[in-house]
């Protein structure tokens, strides 16, 4: 029976194949491939020494199929769908928290506001012992995650450890999460707007103009649009972003493709709203796809000064098709040019040698467009700020206070002891509490080093080979005192940038996400560069060449 019922999806997928492949270029490789294919699985099926886990071994070779074309043409099983809805809505069956691991177990790392979650209690800091009965012990995060997601109305039992209170169990009713693409937006300084714009979902746009027309409500006349760390998502949502400032009938991206029917182009359909606005963008090194539309676009039609460090160079188009038993798949089906007929795209990754990573475009291939007012901008790298804010390097001790949970713990710990704290535009760690948590992190256990003891020791090597190290032996002692790392010392040299993320992390544990992006706007230089720009319009007409 098992062999009929494949012979009858065999002569169904030939059939389907002959009839949409023949006749194109290949044809008869694809059906010389299915077979192939076919003919190896049934063989696993049956001569293989252990029964084959079927469902698991299909999805390991289509996932292994896709990974040879890019990164973006992605297959999503039944089981992964609530992932696949959350990249295109924003929106998720479950309780509404960010996780992270932290040895054995997974820990809660920030609730969302006004979800299951925090109506629950939940905190961050607590430790997720069970969900269901289950032991999470050594999961990972991917499956923890996915023992918390599930349909709205369904309820989970999550079993917690709380530092100071010992364990809990909770039961927790599953709802519909819609993770905001506008998790903040307010006044700066004088009349200029902010708005952070973190995704590109059914709701991005819509967003975007209640808060642009609330901010004009309390009096903005200028705007900064904050698209740094957002990777993109709909196209059609970037159009319509775009549409707000740019006249009707305006071209913003074109899609051209190997089918044809999939050379498009996407022009504005309305009036403007705040055609006269002045505007910066912000972008950086995570702002992707979706977000260099928008960024692309404003900058190739000089509508906006595009301000940070050079975005992530991703120009090519997906669409998701749906397939049998409630799968999905997505498909890079074209690549996109803005209106200066520029391709960001960066890396090739499909016209490689097998293994090989993706490279750079090369230079020698690259392009010089015009914007409208005739400044030059060049493809292939994503895109390139008019005005670059480079953002600082965090120290090696810095770096390892985050990756270690230590500054993490240490706000879980302030918690227990600080009912309340100033607004979050207003807090600051006071000296003493500085001082708490240096003590806290002393008594860790963690190592680094620093770049210049690496770069010395190195130095080292080479004298020694080259047999000058004695010569410079007292000099090199000399150096490598004063740059070997010290916790004490450095924890004082490096007090601005540790507090900052300190403070950071304890603002979200009383007012969330909103919070974190209010404390961050009071140190960020690229916020500081737009406001400069935009409150001084000679130089913002100079750099559009108006």
């Amino acid at each position: 029976m098992k062999n009929k019922l494949k012979a009858i999806i065999w002569i169904i997928v030939t059939s389907f194949a002959f009839q949409t492949s023949w006749s194109q270029s290949g044809g008869f490789e694809t059906l010389k491939s299915l077979e192939i294919m076919d003919q190896i699985y049934e063989h696993l099926d049956l001569y293989f020494v252990d029964e084959p886990q079927q469902g698991k071994l299909s999805k390991t070779a289509i996932d292994a199929m896709l990974k040879e074309l890019d990164p973006y043409t992605v297959y999503y099983h039944e089981s992964n769908i609530e992932d696949y809805r959350l990249l295109t809505t924003g929106q998720y069956g479950g309780i509404g928290a960010l996780i992270r691991q932290i040895g054995d177990y997974t820990f809660i790392s920030e609730p969302y506001e006004d979800c299951p979650a925090a109506k629950s209690g939940l905190k961050a800091g607590d430790k997720i012992l069970s969900i269901d009965g289950k032991n999470m012990a050594k999961k990972s995060t991917d499956e923890v995650s996915d023992a918390l997601k599930g349909p709205k109305g369904t309820s989970i039992e999550v079993e917690i450890e709380r530092k100071g209170e010992g364990k809990k169990k909770m039961t927790i009713a599953r709802d519909e999460i819609k993770i905001p693409d506008v998790p903040y937006f307010g006044m700066l300084k004088g009349d200029v707007g902010y708005v952070k714009l973190n995704s590109f979902t059914q709701t991005a746009a819509a967003d975007v103009k209640n808060a642009i027309q609330k901010l004009q409500a309390d009096g903005a006349k200028q705007l900064v649009l904050d698209l740094r760390g957002n990777g993109g998502g709909l196209l059609i949502e970037a159009v319509k972003i775009v549409n707000f400032f740019v006249p009707k009938n305006q071209t913003v991206v074109t899609t051209k493709g190997r089918v044809k029917e999939e050379n498009r182009v996407y022009v504005t359909l309305e009036e403007p709203f705040v055609q006269d606005m002045p505007l910066a963008v912000l972008v950086d090194g995570g702002s992707a796809s979706a977000s260099e539309i928008v960024s692309g676009a404003l900058q190739d039609l000089d509508r906006a000064v595009i301000i940070g460090e050079t975005s992530f160079g991703k120009g090519l188009v997906q669409r998701t098709y749906d397939l049998k038993y409630g799968s999905k798949i997505k498909i890079t089906i074209a690549k996109y040019y803005t209106p200066s007929g520029r391709c960001v795209q960066r890396l090739e990754y499909y016209d490689k040698d097998r293994s090989a990573k993706p490279k750079e475009i090369p230079d020698s291939l690259l392009k010089t467009f015009q914007t409208r007012n005739g400044r030059n901008v060049i493809d292939g790298r994503g895109i390139e700020p008019d005005i670059e804010v480079e953002s600082a390097d965090l120290s090696r001790l810095t770096a390892v206070l985050l990756t270690s949970n230590c500054i993490f713990n240490f706000a879980t710990d302030y918690v227990m002891s600080h009912g309340t704290i100033d607004k979050a535009e207003n807090f600051k760690l006071t000296d003493a509490e500085y001082l708490e948590f240096q003590k806290y992190a002393l008594s860790q256990d963690f190592n680094y080093t620093t770049a210049s003891e690496e770069a010395l020791k190195k130095m080292k090597e080479t004298a020694e080979k080259e047999g000058y190290f004695n010569e410079i032996k007292a000099d090199y002692e000399d150096m490598i005192s004063k740059v070997t790392p010290s916790k004490e010392r450095d924890i004082q040299k490096f007090k601005s940038e540790i507090s900052e993320l300190l403070e950071n992390e304890i603002i979200s544990r009383y007012y969330f996400q909103k919070g974190r992006t209010v404390a961050s706007l009071k140190n960020d230089l690229v916020v500081q560069q737009a406001l400069s720009i935009l409150t001084d319009s000679k130089e913002y007409n100079t750099i559009l060449k108006k």
